[in-house]
């Protein structure tokens, strides 16, 4: 492994691997079911994690999986502590990531720019072809 990755990075990214399977595997609390954890983040002294989650199935599903992974905080930091290599487990913290929604949104939002433009140049299109006919008559 390079001296230049830093050791944060390293453990967020084992935290992200087994705590997805962790999820997968162990947690048996219904509101969590299918989630994506997309990033992890941890704090240089490696004191505190922010894992954010998303869902397909939404925004509620995520809240609920929240809900869920918050009360079984204490199974996963355990299961954590016997699978990482690290003095001390963080503590969890999980956020909903709507950096998936968002990315969404803005490419509904570009593809109905673009329609709009393409509209308009048919219509733009449309008048010129009509003024020019228009012209030609009267000479």
């Amino acid at each position: 492994m390079p001296k230049d990755f830093p050791r944060a990075r390293r453990v967020a990214d084992a935290i992200q691997q087994h705590l997805a399977e962790l999820i997968r595997r162990e947690v048996k609390d219904p509101r969590v079911g299918v989630v994506t954890i997309t990033a992890v983040e941890v704090s240089n002294d490696l004191s505190h994690a922010k894992v954010y989650l998303s869902s397909w199935e939404g925004a509620e599903r995520v809240r609920e999986a929240i809900a869920g992974l918050e009360r079984a905080k204490g199974f996963l930091r355990q299961h954590l502590a016997k699978r990482l290599t690290t003095y001390k487990v963080p503590q969890l913290h999980f956020f909903h990531d709507t950096s998936i929604e968002r990315g969404v949104a803005l490419t509904q939002l570009i593809d109905r720019v673009a329609a709009e433009r393409a509209s308009d140049v048919v219509r733009t299109d449309e008048i010129a072809e009509r003024d020019d006919g228009a012209t030609q008559r009267r000479d």
